[in-house]
């Protein structure tokens, strides 16, 4: 098997970007375009589960679009094939003078419409 096709990883390394950028901006028409429109995406973050397109859609229209901003501090894409791959990091993001640590995973695959995250988990750490 192929692992970390230097083509492969190029293209997520091109699109998380966009997602971060999205995220922070509360892009929520991109932020949803980037999961797989299916009942079977999934997110889990930090206070809900979310089980398919509609429940992650309806999060991100009813989130709050405060406090978004983060800085980034590790990130690792791994990719098998060329249509599979996961993305990985370690965030901080400053909430009411302290900061929070967090990380995040997502399994992204090539999918007929393009890339689509299938499945996301966020999590802080205490």
């Amino acid at each position: 098997m192929l692992i970390n096709d230097p083509a492969t990883v190029a293209e997520l390394q091109e699109l998380y970007p966009l997602y971060e950028t999205a995220l922070v901006t509360n892009d929520v028409e991109t932020l949803t375009s980037m999961f797989w429109a299916s009942p079977q995406a999934m997110r889990f973050g930090v206070t809900e589960n979310l089980y398919g397109i509609s429940e992650i859609a309806a999060f991100r229209k009813g989130r709050s679009p405060a406090n978004l901003v983060r800085m980034v501090k590790r990130l690792e894409i791994v990719t098998f094939g060329t249509d599979f791959g996961s993305i990985a990091l370690e965030f901080e993001r400053e909430t009411g003078g302290k900061i929070t640590r967090g990380r995040q995973s997502q399994v992204w695959v090539r999918l007929p419409g393009g890339w689509r995250i299938v499945s996301a988990h966020v999590s802080l750490l205490p």
